[in-house]
């Protein structure tokens, strides 16, 4: 309680107050008190004079042998409307002071005592004034509980010597009750003071500490979150500007908080959905922050608090997080490939800063190049492919012309068979070049469509009728399976015919004699569905995803001597695709092969 400032103020309003009040306190009874005594000594010097000019007996010198006048006057002086408060003893004889008169009741046992040992007496003043001093003193009578004024006055004679003392005592009992009573009035006050001290300074207290009261419970909600607190602005003194500075602050800490949070939603946004894996390695090796493509590429399943130790989950080589020289920050960027779990990544990593622009740890970013590194890889092969196939048609023209040159005495017909070589190689030749050129305008879109329309039932037939020789060599059992009244579509029919075509070439070519082939035409909702089935050699399970590569062959020697360039399927799917439909190729091995040719019925937009 009392470690509120609330009572802090009212406690040292209170000390204040107290200190103030108990030091004018004791000067107020002090100075009365004193006040009071130098009264009561006037008063008793004047009775003291009144009675030196009132009785004659006591002009005279020889008060001894006056002695019953002077008793008989006190005795009258007593009685004469006086307080009644004060004792009169005569003293008289300077050799040994003796009490010759008093205003005592008791004055018959007193008169005549020494009074420098007469107990009510104080000797001191008596000597005092027989030294012609005038003397007082407050003395307080332990048995009866009374606090008296002594007074000693000397009387002189007419040659200025001491003849006597009138001493005289008075209770001061009303006077101490007077400063009994004043003491409580002024405890009283000082109550009532503190009281109204207790009550106005909490009602103070409580107008500081109430506003800062309210500003610390709207602070301590701000700070779990809550930003929507304003306090209230009761004064313009530095309280109201402590109040109003408190909204300006909120209303300012809620805008940049907005915007932070704005700022981070955006951040997050980009960091989660980007198609690059991120994560973020403090400077112990550990991983404090990863996207989800992050965590995909490294199967990261729940980072933990401390995150995982990166050394234990990066395939790196060239860096080493773990003796990494975090002052030097140009060790800390570069880059490299990496394969993870069958795919390549492009692993780039350079620090990040704190506020102090210390370097925090590094960021990494692993970005995906599979699709790039095998297409790479496909233009060497490609390369390397279209080398090779022209290479041995070049190598065989070659030889062959060589052999011509150099024998000139070779006869007719074997040169005749030589010519028809070179010949056929130059046709070879001329048919790779030739789909190549048809897969480069594919390829750029350089390809002049003269879309039309056509019917396909029509289009297979002449097809099949074109290939009638090629089956009947082969003795293959050619099944059509074309539904009725299927519509005309719109196609370029030359590229169509080029893709069925080399389809059904295919099947014919990689079928064993006496095959079976099924060739289906039907409608499925707005495309025509062509199906070319076989019961040929089939496509091995891992080849079947390079089947429509360029150069790609299952049996590369045996794809040769049926003399195929390794392109038709490759230009057969980008007809197709051209044309906004697709190719679909389920095969197994040594059980058969089945091509689906899916086309829109109308391709006007073309």
């Amino acid at each position: 309680m009392f470690s509120s400032i609330k009572w802090k103020f009212i406690i040292i309003y209170f000390l204040l107050v107290l200190m103030a009040m108990v030091i004018v306190g004791i000067f107020i009874v002090q100075r009365f008190e004193t006040q009071q005594l130098e009264n009561r000594t006037n008063t008793m010097v004047k009775q003291v004079e009144t009675l030196l000019n009132t009785f004659s007996d006591l002009s005279e010198d020889d008060w001894l042998e006056l002695s019953d006048e002077i008793q008989n006057s006190l005795n009258e002086w007593r009685f004469s409307g006086f307080s009644g408060t004060e004792t009169l003893y005569v003293i008289y004889d300077a050799d040994i002071p003796r009490i010759v008169a008093s205003s005592h009741v008791n004055y018959e046992n007193i008169t005549g005592q020494n009074a420098l040992s007469y107990k009510s007496l104080d000797p001191t003043l008596i000597l005092s004034a027989y030294d012609g001093e005038r003397s007082d003193r407050v003395k307080q009578d332990a048995n009866e509980n009374t606090v008296l004024k002594h007074l000693a006055y000397p009387v002189f004679n007419k040659v200025g010597q001491v003849k006597g003392i009138l001493y005289i005592t008075d209770d001061l009992k009303d006077v101490y009750k007077t400063i009994d009573d004043t003491k409580t009035i002024l405890i009283n006050a000082t109550l009532l003071a503190l009281s109204i001290t207790v009550i106005l300074g909490f009602l103070i207290a409580s107008s500081i500490t109430e506003p800062i009261r309210d500003v610390t419970k709207k602070a301590e909600k701000m700070a779990k979150g809550d930003f929507d607190q304003f306090v209230e602005v009761k004064s313009n003194d530095e309280m109201g500007q402590l109040a109003s500075m408190f909204n300006y602050l909120t209303l300012k800490l809620k805008d940049t908080i907005h915007e932070m949070d704005l700022e981070k939603s955006k951040l997050d946004t980009i960091f989660n959905y980007m198609a690059d894996g991120v994560i973020a390695v403090d400077t112990n090796g550990y991983i404090i922050h990863a996207n989800p493509v992050a965590v995909d590429i490294l199967e990261l399943e729940n980072i933990p608090e401390k995150g995982f130790l990166s050394q234990n989950l990066l395939p790196m080589k060239k860096i080493n997080l773990e003796k990494i020289d975090y002052e030097d920050s140009d060790t800390l960027e570069g880059d490299q490939i990496a394969k993870i779990n069958n795919s390549i990544y492009q692993v780039k990593y350079a620090p990040f800063r704190n506020e102090k622009d210390d370097v925090g740890g590094v960021i990494i970013v692993f970005q995906d190049i599979t699709e790039q590194h095998k297409l790479d890889n496909m233009r060497k092969e490609f390369v390397a492919n279209v080398s090779h196939e022209l290479k041995t048609p070049i190598t065989t023209i070659k030889s062959y012309t060589e052999t011509l040159m150099g024998y000139g005495d070779i006869d007719r017909e074997l040169s005749h068979k030589f010519l028809t070589v070179i010949d056929d190689e130059c046709d070879r030749m001329n048919r790779i070049v030739k789909d190549l050129l048809q897969l480069s305008n594919l390829d750029y879109n350089k390809t002049k469509w003269n879309m039309a329309e056509c019917s396909i039932k029509r289009l297979i037939e002449d097809i099949c009728f074109k290939l009638d020789f090629s089956v009947r060599e082969k003795n293959h059992n050619l099944n059509l399976n074309i539904e009725d009244d299927l519509p005309n579509i719109v196609i370029d029919r030359d590229g169509i015919e080029q893709v069925i075509l080399n389809i059904i070439s295919n099947a014919i070519k990689y079928t064993p004699n006496n095959g079976e082939i099924n060739i289906s035409a039907k409608r499925q909702n707005n495309n025509i569905v062509i199906t070319v089935n076989d019961n040929g050699i089939g496509i091995p399970e891992e080849d079947k995803k390079r089947i429509f590569e360029r150069f790609y062959r299952v049996d590369k020697g045996r794809s040769r001597e049926l003399g195929g360039t390794g392109l038709g399927l490759s230009i057969a799917k980008q007809i197709v695709e051209a044309h906004g439909g697709n190719i679909i190729l389920r095969s197994k091995y040594n059980v058969g092969t089945e091509v689906i040719i899916v086309l829109p019925i109308d391709n006007r937009q073309l």
